[in-house]
């Protein structure tokens, strides 16, 4: 991200979670979210506190909200990309369940509704004329394979993945 895109992110003012622009870094998301909480904890401090402190309003209320919940979003969103990317690297879906402190079908679960909808954006995109990312149909079948493994064998370790991040500067064009 560029310092023009980061000032403009700092400029913002946010009180809804779909205020936050796509890919915003959670680590930009999660400062704004300190100065906000950080005035709404001064309404705490005494009245008579001796040093001056901006105090919170129902604006960073709101803003606390929202960021919370644009996180809470964002972090969700990854985890279907870092099961498959576990698996990917040599994870036994075992060490993946308990990673994330859940049983072994729940994981699997939560990778196929992650590869389901990457090959729905793949999908999508490609219907729209514009260059596909996502899982494509090789990709998707290779994932939901990975959910057919038993729970203590390895996936074979590999260094990439057929999704793609998107590029905005690319489209497809329709024959």
């Amino acid at each position: 991200m560029t310092t023009e895109e980061h000032a403009r992110w700092n400029a913002l003012e946010v009180r809804e979670p779909g205020q936050v622009p796509a890919l915003t870094p959670l680590a930009w998301q999660v400062a704004k979210l300190t100065d906000h909480a950080d005035r709404l904890m001064n309404n705490t401090l005494p009245a008579d506190f001796p040093h001056e402190v901006e105090r919170g309003t129902a604006s960073d209320a709101l803003a606390v909200l929202a960021l919370r919940e644009s996180i809470r979003r964002d972090v969700e969103h990854g985890r279907g990309t870092r099961v498959h990317e576990a698996l990917l690297l040599g994870a036994s879906w075992r060490e993946v369940a308990a990673a994330l402190d859940v049983e072994t079908g729940e994981a699997r679960e939560l990778l196929r509704t992650w590869a389901q909808g990457q090959r729905n954006l793949w999908q999508r995109n490609e219907a729209e004329g514009r260059r596909p990312f996502g899982l494509d149909a090789d990709a998707h079948a290779a994932v939901l394979a990975l959910a057919e493994r038993d729970d203590e064998a390895p996936a074979p370790t590999v260094t990439t993945t057929a999704h793609r991040p998107p590029n905005p500067d690319e489209t497809l064009t329709k024959p």
